[in-house]
């Protein structure tokens, strides 16, 4: 719920247990995808800052359920030699505690020279 009201998104798969297992058929409520997303994002920023990202996307693979524990990984593809500097290439990985994949990923940032 504290996702829902920080970012404004309160679809009921995410906030109402009897609406995603009633009327959706899930088995409960799971993790909005942008929350994923952010968390996935932090390992790149804990490492490279905010400032120096250029580009992030990624797919969702799978929901997060209550309880599931996430592993996060960025993974240098190649270092690109560019006209303002370095730009490193990333890939990103976020497994849940079976190893299943839940997001991946590509992202690009500027390497201090």
């Amino acid at each position: 719920m504290q996702y829902a009201g920080a970012s404004g998104d309160f679809n009921p798969l995410h906030t109402d247990e009897r609406f995603a297992v009633e009327a959706a058929g899930y088995p409960g409520v799971f993790a909005h995808g942008m929350l994923t997303m952010g968390m996935t994002g932090r390992v790149l920023t804990d490492w490279v800052g905010t400032e120096a990202l250029l580009r992030y996307g990624v797919r969702f693979k799978a929901q997060v359920w209550p309880g599931d524990t996430l592993t996060a990984t960025a993974t240098v593809e190649a270092i690109e030699d560019t006209p303002t500097g370095p730009v490193a290439h990333f890939t990103l990985r976020t497994v849940n505690q079976d190893g299943a994949e839940v997001v991946t990923g590509t992202a690009a940032a500027r390497l201090d020279p």
